[in-house]
C-alpha cells in the first residue's frame, strides 16, 4: 500500500536527479544556449534568398555582420541577433526582409487548445514560436499547463509558482477586489455596494504588488520571452474556486487578457498559449485572452471524437460566460460574448503513407471544412527526437543527422508555420485599430 509519503519520497528522490538529467538535455551549464544557423540555412531557408544573392549581399558592405568562419570550411554561422541585424538592414530587389505587422494594432494572441492529452499542442507551441521569430516576429509565449512542458522546452526549469499564471491570477484578483470596493456608491439609492474582504492569506503574499515584467522571463532565443509554468502551478484550479467563493463577481476568465491588456501593445508581435489537457481556471483565460484558437488533434478515430467533445464542452462554457457575467468588462480589448478572428484544427502525427491517417484527414475536412489546416505536422524520426530532447526542429543543428532527414522534418513545420502565419495576417486585419 502507498500514502502521500511514498509519493513524495519518489518525488524527492527525481529532485535529487534533475539536475543530471537536465544537463543530459542542456549544456554541461544546465543552460539551454541557441546555435548559430549557416549561411545556407539564413539565405535559403530563412530568408529565402539565393545564397549567391547573399554572399553578394554581405561582400558589398564590410560593415554588415559576418557571422563565424567554421574552422574547416567557408560556411558562416550566425547568431539569431546577427540575422535580426541583416534581416533590418538588408533589401533584396528593393524590398524590405522584415516580416509584415499592421500598424496601431496590439500583439495577435493565439491559443493551442485541446484537453486530449498527446495531441502534440506543447509541440506544436514550441515550433511556432521558433518559426515566427526565425521569421523576425517578436513573440511571447504564455505556458498554462502545470506540466510545463513548453517551459522546460525553453530552458526554463527554476520557477517559482508565484511567477505563473496562478500568480497572474491572485494579482488580478486582489487588484479587481479593491477595484470594486473602490466603486462610487449605486447612483439611483445613494447606497454602498457589497464590499469584498479577502483574508490575510492572501492579499499578505504581496502578489498585488508584483509589476507585468515580473512575470515574463528571457529564454535562449533573444526575440522569444516567456511567461513558465510549473508543478505546482496546478494549484491554480483548487485556488481559483476558493476565489471566486471570496468574490462572486470576479470575472476569473479575464485575468490573464487583463495582464496583457497592460503590456505595451508595440512589446511582442506574437502572444503564444500552451494550454492544458482540461477545460479549467488556466484554460478558460487562454481562450478568452486568444483572437486565434488552434486545435492540435491525431490522427485516429478517437482522437476525432475526443476534439468533438473538447469543441462541444467549450462553446458551453463560453456561452455560460456571456450570460453569467455582465458584457461589459473592466477592459476593452476583449469583451463578451466571446469570439475568435480564426479557428483551425490541425492534424498532428500524421504518416501521409498510413492509409487511416488519409482517411482521417478526409474527414476531417468533410465536417469541419476550411477550418481544418491543409499542412499537417508529419511524424518524421527528427519531429521524435525533436520531443525526446525538449528541442524543436529549428533548435537542431542538421550536421547530426543527414540533411535530407533534418530537411524533412524542418519542411513539415515550415508549411505549418507558413499556414499558420497567413492565418495569423488574416485575424490581424480583423482587430479593431484601437483595440
Amino acid at each position: 500500500m502507498y500514502t502521500h509519503e511514498d509519493l513524495n519520497a519518489l518525488r524527492n528522490q527525481s529532485l535529487k536527479l534533475q539536475g543530471w538529467i537536465r544537463q543530459q538535455t542542456f549544456s554541461p551549464e544546465m543552460e539551454k544556449t541557441l546555435r548559430r544557423f549557416s549561411s545556407w540555412e539564413v539565405s535559403e531557408l530563412i530568408f529565402r534568398v539565393n545564397q549567391s544573392t547573399f554572399r553578394g549581399k554581405l561582400a558589398a558592405d564590410p560593415s554588415l555582420p559576418g557571422g563565424e568562419v567554421e574552422p574547416e570550411g567557408r560556411q558562416r554561422w550566425f547568431s539569431l541577433e546577427e540575422v535580426n541585424e541583416l534581416r533590418r538592414r538588408l533589401k533584396v530587389n528593393r524590398k524590405s526582409l522584415m516580416p509584415p505587422r499592421p500598424e496601431g494594432k496590439r500583439a495577435i494572441r493565439a491559443a493551442v487548445a485541446n484537453f486530449k492529452g498527446g495531441a502534440g499542442k506543447s509541440t506544436v507551441a514550441l515550433h511556432l514560436a521558433h518559426a515566427a521569430a526565425l521569421d523576425g516576429y517578436r513573440v511571447l509565449v504564455v505556458d498554462f499547463d502545470p506540466q510545463a512542458t513548453l517551459s522546460h522546452s525553453m530552458g526554463l526549469t527554476d520557477v517559482a509558482e508565484d511567477y505563473t499564471v496562478w500568480g497572474i491570477m491572485a494579482r488580478d484578483l486582489i487588484r479587481e477586489t479593491e477595484r470594486m470596493n473602490n466603486r462610487p456608491a449605486a447612483a439611483e439609492s445613494g447606497t454602498a455596494l457589497p464590499r469584498r474582504e479577502l483574508p490575510p492569506t492572501i492579499t499578505d503574499m504581496g502578489l498585488g504588488d508584483l509589476r507585468i515584467g515580473d512575470f515574463i522571463r528571457k529564454t535562449s532565443w533573444s526575440t522569444i520571452d516567456a511567461v513558465p509554468s510549473c508543478a505546482n502551478a496546478a494549484f491554480v484550479e483548487f485556488a481559483s474556486a476558493q476565489y471566486r467563493h471570496l468574490n462572486p463577481e470576479w470575472s476569473f476568465f479575464a485575468a490573464v487578457s487583463r495582464y496583457l491588456d497592460q503590456i505595451p501593445d508595440d512589446a511582442y508581435d506574437l502572444i503564444l498559449f500552451d494550454c492544458p489537457p482540461a477545460i479549467g481556471y488556466q484554460s478558460m483565460n487562454a481562450v478568452f485572452a486568444a483572437d486565434m484558437l488552434y486545435i492540435p488533434s491525431g490522427p485516429g478515430y478517437w482522437e476525432y471524437d475526443s476534439t468533438t467533445s473538447f469543441i462541444g464542452q467549450l462553446a458551453e462554457a463560453l456561452e455560460d460566460l456571456a450570460y453569467g457575467f455582465d458584457k461589459t468588462l473592466p477592459t476593452g480589448k476583449i469583451g463578451l460574448p466571446k469570439t475568435f478572428c480564426e479557428l483551425r484544427f490541425l492534424l498532428t502525427r500524421y504518416e501521409p503513407g498510413n492509409a487511416l491517417h488519409l482517411a482521417m484527414f478526409d474527414a476531417f475536412q468533410k465536417v469541419f471544412g476550411e477550418h481544418v489546416a491543409e499542412h499537417p505536422v508529419e511524424m518524421t524520426r527528427a519531429v521524435e527526437q525533436s520531443g525526446r530532447f525538449l528541442s524543436s526542429v529549428y533548435e537542431m543543428d542538421y550536421r547530426e543527422m543527414t540533411r535530407e532527414t533534418w530537411r524533412r522534418a524542418r519542411s513539415t513545420f515550415d508549411n505549418v508555420y507558413g499556414e499558420f502565419r497567413g492565418v495569423m495576417l488574416s485575424a490581424w486585419d480583423k482587430l479593431e485599430d484601437d483595440v
